[in-house]
């Protein structure tokens, strides 16, 4: 018997269990410790008690540094999906749909979908490695020292950031993007733009725009508050800051796109 688990443990079966339970269970205690965390946040940000100085830095570090590569994430997918939709949709008959397709297709999901990836990547991964690096220099016990409390200190700015500047990030590079929709459609087909705009406004509703804005604002909250949990449960120095900083990413991605789902099925499903 003693022979046999030996054996067992050596085994490639008993080494991959042993890592899917090691990281199911590690998953599961950062998890119970980010939404801990963002319990506090709500809570601190329903007394008011927020930073105004730390939190207008935080919005210019959200708005104003990732607007560039978020407009130019957008908008190249935008030209992606036009030049390959356009020309196909006019040889078929279809070139009164092609600005409605275009512009629905951007509102609900490609410009939010593409501004959020491009925030992870700016500001969820900055984020992230900032606070873990805090934690393994130990700023983070300093400050707990001082009898401040890390999560007002360092949470409730960076996710009120999120949740406040997402969505006008979002607005800009769907305007950008249905502009750059029009532009490749008149290049690639010959679609006039009065027919691309004509179409475009037969799709939209102002339950669109509002579905769109609350994404934003959700998905905002949700990366910081992914990455800056992330950030501050990080040990084991500079590699630490490093796994912190992946986990940030991968976590959000996920997150948003279960929570991109989910907004579908309750609002256009």
């Amino acid at each position: 018997m003693l022979s046999f688990q030996k054996y067992y443990k050596q085994s490639a079966t008993y080494k991959i269990f042993s890592e899917i339970t090691s990281s199911l269970i590690l998953f599961l205690s950062n998890f119970g410790n980010i939404t801990l965390s963002g319990l506090k946040v709500l809570k601190y940000v329903l007394k008011g008690n927020i930073d105004i100085k730390e939190l207008i830095e935080q919005c210019n570090r959200f708005g104003v540094s990732s607007l560039p590569i978020t407009l130019s994430i957008v908008g190249m997918t935008s030209v992606i999906v036009a030049s390959q939709v356009a020309l196909e949709m006019v040889k078929q008959g279809g070139s009164g749909l092609v600005g409605l397709l275009m512009t629905m297709l951007i509102v609900r999901e490609v410009g939010v979908i593409m501004s959020g990836f491009a925030i992870i990547y700016m500001i969820g991964s900055s984020l992230a490695s900032e606070i873990a690096t805090m934690r393994v220099t130990e700023q983070i016990d300093a400050i707990e020292v001082l009898k401040v409390d890390p999560i007002r200190y360092l949470f409730v700015p960076r996710v009120l950031a999120g949740l406040i500047m997402m969505p006008p990030v979002v607005a800009i590079a769907s305007v950008v993007g249905v502009l750059a929709g029009a532009v490749t459609s008149n290049l690639a087909s010959g679609l006039s733009y009065r027919a691309f705009f004509d179409s475009a406004w037969l799709g939209i509703y102002m339950k669109d725009l509002g579905v769109c804005m609350l994404k934003a604002a959700t998905f905002g909250a949700v990366i910081a508050h992914i990455s800056c949990g992330c950030g501050y449960n990080a040990n084991g120095g500079a590699k630490g800051v490093g796994i912190a900083t992946t986990k940030a990413v991968v976590w959000s991605f996920i997150s948003i796109v279960v929570l991109d789902m989910l907004f579908a099925i309750v609002f256009f499903f």
